[in-house]
Order: structure tokens, then sequence, then C-alpha cells
């Protein structure tokens, strides 16, 4: 078993009262709450996230960064991401 403390954030969100009734018909449908419905809802659209877009459109966007990687550096992480 994995002993390393997962950290957490909380965050208060609004959701429109229809979105809120679905979700929790959805929840309850699956066996669990409202709250631990979206968190994992929330924990598979990360999972699902393409790293390599997600990568490019950072260094479009947001370029910015302490240490600029040199040539090989770079070409060597983006290799990793499969780009």
């Amino acid at each position: 078993m994995n002993t390393a403390a997962v950290q957490t954030r909380r965050k208060n969100i609004d959701i429109r009262e229809d979105v809120y009734r679905f979700l929790s018909i959805k929840a309850a449908a699956s066996g669990t709450n409202l709250k631990n419905y979206i968190e994992a809802l929330l924990e598979k659209e990360v999972e699902d996230m393409d790293e390599a877009a997600t990568y490019q459109y950072l260094c479009n966007v947001r370029p910015d960064g302490d240490v600029e990687l040199s040539e090989e550096e770079t070409k060597d992480f983006e290799n990793w991401l499969g780009l």
C-alpha cells in the first residue's frame, strides 16, 4: 500500500441547478455521493489529457521559465513526449 499522502486542494464551485440535479442522479446511479462523483469525473479528465498537446499548448501560450533548456535537452524532452 502506498503510504505517501496525497495532497488535495479545496475549491468552492458554482453549478447550475439543472447540472446539479443531473449529476446527483448520475452519482446515485453509480452508488456514490455527488462530491465523490465529481472528483472522479475530474480525475478521469486529467487521465485522458494528451500530454503532448498540453506541452505544445503551454510552450505556445506560457513560454515562461527560469532556466532555458539546451537544444539537446529540449529534443530529448520532446522525444520523451512523442512529439
